[in-house]
Parts: C-alpha cells; sequence; structure tokens
C-alpha cells in the first residue's frame, strides 16, 4: 500500500508541475523563474535533510566559508566537490519533466536565495551553479592541443584575408573536436611523471580524465591566437606598394604589441562589464551551453543531454550539405528576388527588387552567409537588437536608395551601388596615379583628374558611421550612468582594502564560487600594456611603421575612451560596432597638420592599433566571460589568452611573408592570377583611404560642396541619445532605452550596394527564435537555441572551409552554368544597371 501512496503522490507532484508549466506557457512568462518553491520541497525536501516547511537562512544567517576551495555550492546547501550536477546524480531520469524537476532542485528557480536571484533567468539555464576547484587547468593535454588547433587557425585565418574566398576556422570547430581529441589523450596517454630538468617541479603527461577546464582554456587559446592580425596591412603595403621592406623581428614584435595592446586595454571595462551578472555576453552564453552539453555528455550523460548533442549534430550536418546549394551548386537560392521573376527585363522592378546591386525589397534569401553575414546573429541577437538593426537596414535601402535613384536626393548622381572613389564624368578614379615611388603625392596627377567624388549611399553612410562613434559614448553616459556609479563605489570600497578581491563586491552564485580562486592582479594588465608600449615605441622612434610617436599617444588616448562604451553595447545586443574609417580620417588630420609622415601606409599603422586598442579587448573581455561562466580559474584564463597570441603572431608574419614573395604580383595587378583568387581587395581598400586621408587630406578632400554635411554628423550622433532619454524618462512605458541610436546609426552606416538581400530573412527568423519561442516556448528555446546557434556557425564554417579546398585552394572550379546558376543573374535580374 505504501508503494501506491508514492505512486500516487508522484502523479499528484507531476500534475502540480506540468500546471505550473501550462500557466507560464500562457501567461508568456519566458522561464520556469517563478515555480512556487513548495514544489520543490514536495518532490525532494531540502538537500540537507532538514524541515521542508523551514523557510531558507537570511543573509546574516549565512555563516558559510566561501573560501574554501574544496567547497561545491548548489542552492543553499553544500555537496562533495567530487560531484556532478545533482540531476545527473538521479537514477531513472526518464523524461523531460523529471529532468526539468531537477533543474528546480539545483536552486536554479529559487527566488528566495538573493545569490540565485541576482543572475538572471536566462542565464541561469545555460550554466551550471556548482564547481570542482579540483579538476585540472593548464595540463601537459593543454598545450599539445593548444599548438594543434593555433596553427592551422591562424594560417588560414591570415591566408583569407587576401583572397577572394576564405577559409574561416571558426572557434566551434575547435570546441567540438578538442573535445573528442582530448577525450583521447585521456585514454591513451601513459600517466608518467615528468621533471623539469634544474627545477623542482614536475607534471604529469596525463592527470587523469578529460577535464571541462581543459576543453575550456583549449578553446579560449584558439580564438586569441587562431586569427588573423590587423597588422599585416601595413607590412604588406609598404613593401608591395612601396618598396619598403619591414625587418622581419620588428614585424612580428608590431604584430605582437597591437594585440596586447587590446588585451591591457581590457582591463578598463573589466571591472563594469565582467562581474556584473547583468551583462549577458550572449556569444560567451552560446558557448558557454555547448560547453555545459559536453560536459554532461561526457561525465554522466543524461537523456536529455544525449538527445541535445544529437540535435546539435544533425543540425550541423545539415547545413554543412545544405550550404552546398546556395553557395556552389544552386546560387540562385542565396537571392529571391521575387520582383525579378514576375518582371526580368523591368529595370525599375530589377532594381527594387535585386538582393546583389538593389534595394532588397520582397527579397528573402535562403543563404546562411546572407542570413547571419549582415549585422546581427538572428540566435544570439535579443529581439530588441534585431527589430534596431532591420530598421537600419530597411530605412536606408527601402527609402534613400529610392530618394537618390528616382528622387534626384543629393548633388551627384553617379555611383549609387558603389563605394569606390569616381572622377566628376561618373568613371573611376585612377588612385594609384597620385602615388609617387617616394610615397608622396603627385600634384600634377591630382590637378589632372581633379577632386574626388563618391555615391550618395557611400556618403550617408560615412556620415552615419561618424554620428555612430558620438552616440556610443553619449548613450553609455545617460542610460548606463546608475550601474557606473555603482562600479565606481565598489572599485572605491576595494581600493579602501573593505574586499578581498572584487568577487567579494558581488553576491550572486557565480562571483561566490569565484571567490576559491586568486584573481588577476592589475599588475599583469600594467606588465603587458608596458611590454606593447616599449616595443611600439622602439619601432616608430627608429622610423619603422610610419607614423610620428606624438600620434601614437592620441591612438591610446582614443582607444582607451571607446572601449568601455563599445564593450558595454556589445555585453548587452551582442552588437558591434565595426572599427569603420574614423581612426584613418583623425589620424589624416593630424599628418596634414605637421610636415613629412606622409606615407599612405601609416593610416592602417595607425588604424591597427587604435581599432585593436578596444576591439581585442572585447574579445578579451568575452572569453573571460566565459571563464567566469564556467568557473575557470582567472589567472589560468589570462595566461590561456596571452599564450594564444604567443603561438598564433608568428605564424601570421609567416603567412604574410609567403604571401608577399609568392603571390604579391598579383595583388598588385602586375600580373593576372588565373584563379582570380588572390586579389587584396582588403588591402586595396586600405591602399584608398591611405592615399584619401593621409596624401590628399581630409581638408582637402572634403571641400567639396557635397561634403559639407559631415561635420554634423558628430552632432547629430551626441544630441539623439539625449533625445531618447528625454523621452524615455517622460514615457518610461514606451521603452525608449531600448531604441538605441547607435546600433541604428550603425545600420544606416552599413555599406548596402554589394548586397541587400538576407536581412528579411534574418528578421523573420529572428522573429521565430528570439520572440515566438522566446516568450512562448521557453523551455524548449532554454535547450536548444544557443546550441542550434552554435551548429548554423560551425556548419557553415566547416562548409565554407570544404569548398575552398575542395574548388578553390588550386584551380579554380567553377559549377556549369544552369537555370539556378545563370551566367548573367544568378537571381535572374537581366535588366538591372550594375554601373549605377
Amino acid at each position: 500500500m505504501s508503494g501506491c501512496r508514492k505512486i500516487d503522490n508522484l502523479k499528484s507532484t507531476f500534475s502540480a508541475f506540468r500546471a505550473s508549466i501550462v500557466d507560464l506557457c500562457v501567461s508568456g512568462v519566458p522561464s520556469l523563474w517563478n515555480v512556487d518553491m513548495s514544489l520543490r520541497n514536495r518532490l525532494f525536501g531540502r538537500v540537507d535533510g532538514g524541515d521542508v516547511n523551514a523557510s531558507p537562512a537570511s543573509d546574516g544567517d549565512d555563516t558559510r566559508d566561501y573560501s574554501t576551495p574544496a567547497e561545491v555550492i548548489v542552492g543553499k546547501d553544500h555537496i562533495s566537490s567530487t560531484a556532478t550536477d545533482y540531476s545527473e546524480k538521479e537514477p531513472g531520469s526518464k523524461n523531460e519533466a523529471q529532468e526539468s524537476i531537477n533543474d528546480v532542485d539545483l536552486g536554479r528557480d529559487d527566488e528566495t536565495d538573493p545569490e540565485i536571484s541576482e543572475i538572471p533567468p536566462d542565464i541561469r539555464k545555460m550554466i551550471s551553479l556548482h564547481d570542482d576547484p579540483t579538476l585540472p587547468t593548464i595540463t601537459f593535454r593543454y598545450f599539445i592541443l593548444t599548438i594543434l588547433f593555433i596553427a592551422p587557425g591562424a594560417f588560414l585565418s591570415q591566408m583569407s584575408i587576401y583572397r577572394t574566398t576564405n577559409a574561416p576556422y571558426s572557434v566551434f570547430f575547435v570546441q567540438i573536436a578538442a573535445n573528442y581529441v582530448g577525450l583521447w589523450l585521456a585514454k591513451v596517454l601513459p600517466a608518467w611523471i615528468i621533471k623539469v630538468p634544474f627545477t623542482k617541479y614536475s607534471f604529469s603527461l596525463n592527470p587523469g580524465p578529460w577535464s571541462i577546464k581543459e576543453h575550456v582554456l583549449v578553446t579560449l587559446s584558439a580564438a586569441s591566437g587562431a586569427m588573423s592580425n590587423l597588422g599585416y596591412t601595413p607590412i604588406t603595403m609598404s613593401e608591395l606598394y612601396f618598396g619598403e621592406t619591414i625587418n622581419p623581428a620588428a614585424a612580428i614584435f608590431f604584430m605582437w604589441a597591437i594585440v596586447w595592446t587590446g588585451y591591457s586595454f581590457a582591463a578598463i571595462a573589466r571591472q563594469f562589464l565582467l562581474y556584473d551578472p547583468v551583462f549577458p555576453w550572449y556569444k560567451a552564453l552560446c558557448q558557454t551551453n555547448l560547453f555545459e552539453t559536453q560536459r554532461k555528455n561526457n561525465e554522466t550523460p543524461t537523456p536529455l543531454a544525449r538527445r541535445q548533442m544529437t540535435i546539435f549534430f544533425l543540425a550541423l550536418i545539415g547545413v554543412i550539405l545544405w550550404q552546398f546549394l546556395p553557395e556552389f551548386v544552386f546560387p540562385m537560392l542565396g537571392s529571391l528576388a521575387f520582383l525579378c521573376w514576375v518582371a526580368p527585363r523591368n529595370a525599375a522592378a530589377n532594381f527594387v527588387g535585386a538582393g546583389f546591386g538593389g534595394m532588397g525589397f520582397l527579397n528573402l534569401s535562403l543563404d546562411w552567409s546572407s542570413i547571419e553575414g549582415g549585422m546581427v546573429e538572428l540566435f544570439l541577437a535579443p529581439w530588441w537588437t534585431q527589430v534596431l538593426c532591420f530598421l537600419g537596414y530597411a530605412i536606408p535601402c527601402w527609402i534613400l536608395l529610392p530618394a537618390a535613384k528616382f528622387g534626384g536626393m543629393g548633388e551627384w548622381h553617379h555611383g549609387l551601388m558603389s563605394n569606390r572613389l569616381f572622377l566628376a564624368n561618373g568613371t573611376k578614379y585612377p588612385i594609384t596615379e597620385l602615388l609617387t615611388p617616394q610615397a608622396t603625392l603627385n600634384e600634377t596627377a591630382y590637378q589632372e583628374n581633379g577632386p574626388m567624388y563618391v555615391g550618395v549611399q557611400q556618403l550617408y553612410s560615412l556620415f552615419f558611421d561618424y554620428a555612430s562613434y558620438t552616440s556610443a559614448y553619449v548613450w553609455m553616459i545617460l542610460f548606463g550612468y546608475s550601474r557606473i556609479k555603482d562600479t565606481f563605489k565598489k572599485m572605491k570600497v576595494r581600493s579602501q582594502g573593505k574586499a578581498q578581491s572584487v568577487n567579494h563586491l558581488y553576491t550572486d552564485r557565480l562571483n561566490v564560487i569565484q571567490r576559491a580562486y586568486q584573481e588577476v592582479p592589475i599588475w599583469w594588465y600594467i606588465v603587458l600594456f608596458m611590454s606593447s608600449f616599449v616595443i611600439l615605441i622602439t619601432i616608430f622612434a627608429k622610423g619603422i611603421m610610419f607614423i610620428p610617436i606624438w600620434t601614437y599617444f592620441v591612438a591610446l588616448a582614443t582607444g582607451a575612451v571607446a572601449v568601455t562604451p563599445m564593450a558595454w553595447l556589445y555585453a548587452i545586443s551582442n552588437f558591434q560596432v565595426e572599427i569603420g574609417s574614423f581612426n584613418e580620417l583623425l589620424y589624416g588630420y593630424m599628418v596634414n597638420s605637421v610636415s613629412g609622415h606622409k606615407n599612405p601606409s601609416g593610416a592602417s599603422t595607425y588604424g591597427a592599433i587604435a581599432g585593436d586598442a578596444w576591439y581585442r579587448a572585447q574579445s578579451m573581455l568575452q572569453d573571460q566571460k566565459i571563464g567566469h561562466y564556467m568557473h575557470i580559474p582567472p589567472r589560468d584564463v589570462f595566461f590561456s589568452q596571452i599564450f594564444g597570441t604567443i603561438i598564433g603572431v608568428p605564424i601570421n608574419y609567416g603567412v604574410v611573408r609567403w604571401i608577399i614573395d609568392t603571390k604579391g604580383d598579383y595583388l598588385t595587378g602586375a600580373k593576372e592570377d588565373p584563379t582570380h583568387q588572390w586579389t587584396g581587395q582588403t588591402l586595396a581598400s586600405s591602399l584608398t583611404m591611405g592615399v584619401q586621408y593621409v596624401l590628399v587630406g581630409p581638408k582637402r578632400l572634403f571641400e567639396l560642396e557635397i561634403y559639407h554635411p559631415l561635420p554634423y554628423s558628430f552632432l547629430v550622433g551626441a544630441g539623439a541619445p539625449v533625445i531618447m532619454f528625454a523621452l524615455h524618462k517622460a514615457f518610461p512605458r514606451m521603452r525608449f532605452d531600448l531604441w538605441n541610436t547607435t546600433i541604428l546609426f550603425s545600420g544606416f552606416a552599413w555599406f548596402y550596394g554589394n548586397i541587400s538581400t538576407g536581412y528579411t530573412s534574418s528578421f523573420i527568423g529572428g522573429f521565430v527564435v528570439m520572440f515566438w519561442a522566446y516568450r512562448y516556448r521557453n523551455e524548449l528555446w532554454s535547450r536548444y537555441n544557443y546550441l542550434l546557434a552554435a551548429a548554423f556557425d560551425a556548419g557553415f564554417n566547416f562548409n565554407m572551409l570544404l569548398i575552398f579546398l575542395m574548388f578553390g585552394s588550386g584551380k579554380m572550379i567553377s559549377m556549369p552554368n544552369w537555370w539556378g546558376n545563370n551566367a548573367k543573374s544568378s537571381e535572374r535580374c537581366f535588366a538591372l544597371d550594375t554601373d549605377s
């Protein structure tokens, strides 16, 4: 009879749980946040065996010693450090309902516990709320895998910069592959203890089972080292176009220094954006979700964990196979231009409907590169960000472009869909004629050709690009003031010695767990900065890299000021402001106010320093947030990031040297590349900017009347946030705080002349994923959204790598033309004016 009563009790419990879920879904609450705690107590009681009706201890009654390294915390209770998830210990977890209840038992939804309630509900569902500080981190296996995965990534990423088609190297590839290779090494490596010669130190070749912390650190090292380096531009440009070869040692140290400058600048924004749980860093959350799923699958796989990995790999394989269609076999899928199908020979209909060189109206794309290749990632960016990005696309493309094309907007009516420089008659400007072998301006050629013109679209893109910069600063000051003020108070408390570490200034569970580890001291960042500072000052003092020393200090200042507002925006919206051309413009004004230093390569040198100062800082902070979510010792995270750059940069330079020596004639146009791949388009754009801003100079460049509105862009950027702030204060329910003008202006500044397809498809997909599924199917969304984001990203990159290896690495292989791959227009817009 007791068994029957237990079954009845269990049935009633599940009925109550199901009723709670139904009620939450109907009401639209996007989480299990409000599940009554009595349900948890009815299911399992208190973990410590206490009275199920007892109220939790208040903050003042909590006398736990969080500094004990072996301690692992779950809910308000302690379990041993050898435990995995409490839910994984439950024998007989057979269905999703039971697994969801186990999540409740973990304390994820205990709103009575301030340590839990301070973490946003959607973050709680993706992370583990316990830690095992005894897991190995920096091991022999870590070094093997880090070198193994950085070397090919640094090579492919740097090589792709010079090519038309590229070979992307996704961090998700490393995250997936490193897990399986790590598991294999844990099985085959002998557990020998190796003593380091002439020291008292030793290490084990195989310290035990493959650790999730090793796995995370390998991935973070690859994210730092297996990527391209901005220093390639001035190094390549100076040798190919001006015959000045940079000393290899100076080049490598320069490439290291610009990265380390950015990484050291992360310390500026770290206090503001890393520890506070309200800053989600969505890309970091996506990787964390995949790490957690892999961890559960490795340790004690539950049915849900196995199902999650099955769906992940099915989606991965599906995207790999699908992308062969739009990318190679069936390019028409990349731009479904319905208006062109109706009127393929009508020029107006073609312009309105075309996705390649038109407005993209009523245009859809089934190519993931177009859907995800725009401003926003539909699986990651919150819905409000996606709405702003879509408006940033629709207003320029569907209002401003037709106004310029058909309504005569603007004073110069050539080159509407181009970002090139033009002569007054609309022909391409012969930019190379302005260069002398001594890297000076050919005044005779400039007088013969006349001033440089740009199309209307390029003009308003520049306007809103500049506006987005000032908007970012003002917006953060107005809307982020309260959090900035609170952070400064915490910093003051810490400086007065009232807190042991920065983690003690925050009381959420993530920071409580991290108290077991030593924080990265500020002097580490100072040493990193001083290393880069000494390197760059030495290089510039010797006249290498083309810029005067004093402009380097300006680059540091502008980078330091930009770090926090740009990273703040990225942390809350998953939107990254493009580096753009502002740095080159500023450098042009500076060097044209003094004599000398007119080598166009200098603009790229300055841009690499000032741009990487905040762009690399964002990357470092994002990866450190992964370490925070995954409970990795902060000093190990810092080491892994620096070690990744130490390995990756020399490989980057080796690729640059190889390409200059073997492909240089193709890049300069001295010889025709039979594969049509070594075009160096990014390099050519940098050369154009250098000639514009350094040789010609902003003052002479902008003397034309068409450029006169540009200076007002900075005022527009500064004034728009003030208006939104006033509206938000007057009408708080209207949520004007979400109408971020920085994102909107960045959308306006995006150049849509080449590709205007994919944005509508992305908006529709974002509505399904981040609005409907998030609001009405939140449990399903929580389990699979970030896994699908990782699968789609990794699948696309795998496919691009396969296409590159099979059809583009050697002799270029093209798909034969057929109805879905028309030779004149793959989207069948046969009357489109490509020269407009």
